[in-house]
């Protein structure tokens, strides 16, 4: 069977029979949502990198040692030992974690777009700018659910599990940053 076709369960198993190159298909499955998730919470991008180096290395440790009992929700056991390790982190250095933008890299540079002509780029460089400045006005519980809904694309589950929160709290925090993003175009008459 192709490796490309195999499930996240499959894959680990194929990698401790000493198949690499399912390892290299899990990472590759499952790294922009756990990069993006680790720069949400560090906001700085050399940092990022290293959790998320730390966080691979865990997990091939984990799975060789056979500690990986968590049958279909890979993923999720992937992001909470990235969590972890950012808290881990931040308890280190005794600081809590910022969700302001960092000037050297931006998570709003993760967005693809397809060829467009100069006007059009400029048209959406202005939108992505106008959709940052709402964003970063928000509280920070609701600028990082939707940092991880939209652009790491995780489901509320996922973000309900990395914030340690109830569904429904992710939930709500989504719907009240809609609502004040919506709030704050409205007053300040913002086009979009």
């Amino acid at each position: 069977m192709n490796i490309y076709e195999l499930n996240d369960q499959e894959l680990i198993k194929a990698y401790l029979s000493g198949n690499e190159s399912a390892l290299a298909e899990l990472l590759s499955r499952h790294q922009r949502k756990v990069f993006t998730s680790i720069y949400v919470f560090v906001r700085d991008h050399s940092l990022a990198e290293d959790i998320f180096q730390d966080t691979f290395v865990k997990v091939i440790e984990s799975l060789r040692a056979g500690k990986y009992s968590e049958e279909g929700k890979f993923l999720p056991w992937i992001l909470r030992i990235s969590h972890n390790l950012c808290i881990d982190y931040y308890r280190k250095v005794k600081r809590s974690p910022k969700m302001a933008t960092a000037d050297s890299y931006d998570i709003f540079n993760l967005i693809k777009f397809s060829d467009t002509n100069g006007e059009e780029m400029m048209m959406k460089d202005q939108t992505i700018d106008r959709v940052r400045q709402l964003i970063e006005s928000l509280p920070d519980e609701q600028k990082e659910v939707v940092i991880l809904r939209h652009y790491a694309e995780l489901s509320f589950k996922e973000i309900a599990d990395i914030t340690k929160v109830s569904i429904n709290t992710a939930l709500g925090r989504m719907r009240y940053a809609l609502i004040n993003m919506r709030k704050t175009v409205e007053e300040n008459q913002i086009a979009l």
